[in-house]
């Protein structure tokens, strides 16, 4: 029988899937949960998707989430998308697709992020208007790489939208975006709140191709369109937030921003390995994607390509499970598959090295698991720096890290991580952080609430809380050295 309460839907459309959760707007109760799978095509650098299946995906996920959850259709009031950011879709006659997105881990626009960052005159010119400097991930040197590979499509492009834009847009017949999401293109400028004329002229992008700024996640972007409440199976009247990035969710998820916990850092362990914390700092740091929060504030990130994946590939490659790992000792793996971003090496292959006929296949997969924690947990350090707060001042250190992502539910990893940062951590219970956080920015959308504050009283963040362990500084040392040895030869 549907049960008699209000619902929001919170979806996070993923690099590999989406997920939508049905969720009560009261207690935030997880009422539902669907799933639908992409496709990530390309070889080499290339790493592309269908945005049709994006929404196919959507559709899906969200008719499964309410089946699943008992409510009646009639008890949805708001529903909001959290995106994979820095995708880049444009779209031409019909607003459809002109050709598959480039994806945030698309690496072929490494040679014009480094020309877009000369042409403005170096970092310093970019981290001044941005908070971030180019680098391949981000939409602007995607945008810049279409214009010289593909300018047909370029030229014929009538808008550009980012994953989360594109979604938002079908369901509720709006343009919009929030300021989160937008501070991952490098043409939005964090310390104004708006697109920079100046980039856009320098990226010969029009701004009328791109979506308004709504001033946060949980702001309305209208209602359901009459296409999208059929395919949906849900009334009109659902209020459409203009929705995040997936971090920018997760953060709200997490309780983290002006209305929850500031300047507390969390490690993501995911397809990427991200660190990020909620912050009234705007810092400047070209390790750092200096992105702003959804909710007003700013979110500084650290992001590394290589991190669940590339471990798992070790482990595919050694016929071992993933769990079937020994610490490193002598072994260091560093494992750029994709190339990396933190440290910016786009053009980066993985390095082992330490091997001896004594070694233990599980030692170079624990080596592999400890590259990994030890770029994300370098990242940190830079983070934490970047907003004015000392990594090894015992106030900051003691501070609890949460660790979240699909690598948090695995024992090696969450051992790696304990061992490599020496901190405190809480693994929050919580498997679908993103999409949790978009429910709350739908539950804002729909009543005027602050979604940090919703979140936070949903207490979706709480999870289990892990002492600290003795820092593992000699393993932590052995690979800063074969890192800085490397550095660019032997991993280009």
């Amino acid at each position: 029988m549907p049960v008699s309460r209000s619902v929001v839907i919170g979806v996070d459309s993923s690099t590999q899937s989406t997920k939508a959760v049905a969720v009560d707007a009261a207690t935030g109760e997880l009422l539902g949960l669907g799933r639908a799978p992409h496709t990530v095509t390309g070889t080499g650098g290339a790493r592309e998707s269908d945005p049709e299946e994006w929404w196919a995906a959507l559709v899906t996920a969200v008719r499964t989430a309410i089946r699943a959850s008992g409510a009646a259709p009639e008890a949805v009031t708001g529903l909001a998308v959290a995106g994979q950011q820095h995708g880049l879709v444009v779209l031409g006659a019909g607003h459809r697709p002109l050709r598959p997105a480039l994806l945030w881990n698309d690496t072929r626009s490494a040679p014009q992020a480094a020309v877009l960052t000369d042409r403005l005159g170096g970092p310093k010119a970019w981290l001044d208007r941005t908070g971030s400097v180019p680098v391949a991930s981000m939409t602007a040197a995607k945008w810049q790489w279409l214009r010289e590979h593909e300018p047909r499509h370029a030229e014929a492009a009538t808008a550009v939208r980012l994953p989360h834009d594109l979604l938002t847009e079908r369901l509720s017949g709006e343009a919009v975006t929030d300021p989160g999401d937008a501070s991952g293109t490098c043409w939005y400028a964090t310390a104004d709140g708006a697109y920079d004329p100046a980039l856009l002229d320098l990226l010969g992008l029009d701004p009328a191709r791109l979506p308004a700024v709504a001033p946060t996640g949980a702001t309305p972007a209208g209602r359901l369109t009459a296409a999208a409440a059929e395919a949906l199976g849900l009334p009109r009247t659902v209020t459409v937030a203009a929705g995040t990035g997936d971090n920018m969710a997760a953060a709200v998820g997490l309780g983290l921003g002006s209305a929850g916990l500031l300047d507390h850092p969390v490690v993501s362990l995911g397809t990427s390995g991200t660190v990020f914390a909620a912050t009234r700092t705007r810092p400047a740091d070209p390790a750092l994607a200096g992105f702003a929060a959804t909710d007003g504030g700013y979110l500084p990130l650290g992001c590394t390509l290589n991190c669940t994946l590339a471990v798992d590939r070790f482990a595919a490659l050694l016929g071992l499970d993933r769990e079937d790992a020994l610490p490193g000792g002598e072994t260091v793996v560093l494992p750029y598959l994709d190339g990396e971003r933190t440290p910016d090496l786009p053009a980066a292959s993985g390095l082992l090295t330490g091997l001896r006929h004594t070694t233990d296949p599980r030692s170079v997969l624990g080596a592999a698991y400890e590259g990994a924690a030890f770029t994300v947990l370098r990242a940190l350090d830079g983070l934490l720096a970047a907003c004015g707060l000392d990594p090894a001042d015992p106030a900051v250190r003691d501070r609890p890290l949460r660790l979240v992502g699909g690598g948090a539910r695995g024992r090696t990893w969450t051992d790696t991580v304990r061992r490599l940062s020496g901190r405190p951590l809480v693994v929050p219970a919580a498997d679908e952080l993103v999409a949790l956080g978009a429910a709350a920015l739908a539950a804002g959308a729909a009543t005027g609430e602050d979604p940090v504050a919703v979140a936070t009283a949903w207490d979706t963040g709480a999870g289990t809380a892990l002492p600290p362990v003795a820092r593992d500084e000699e393993t932590w040392h052995r690979i800063e050295e074969v890192l800085a040895g490397a550095t660019p030869t032997l991993l280009s």
